[in-house]
């Protein structure tokens, strides 16, 4: 996995986290929905980069 995309699927994963608990805890669904999608956008990502590293000599 190269640097700069295990930082972005760490930091995805991060915001989506705080974003997600944030509307929880406001009652906002609707920002709690989009904390959710960004948390998973990171999850696939480093799944991604994972699944490329396995392939690598």
């Amino acid at each position: 996995m190269t640097p700069g995309e295990k930082a972005k699927a760490k930091t995805g994963q991060v915001k989506g986290k705080l974003k997600e608990a944030l509307g929880r805890t406001v009652g906002n669904e609707r920002m709690t929905a989009e904390g959710e999608v960004e948390r998973r956008t990171g999850d696939a990502r480093e799944a991604k980069e994972k699944v490329k590293d396995a392939f690598r000599p």
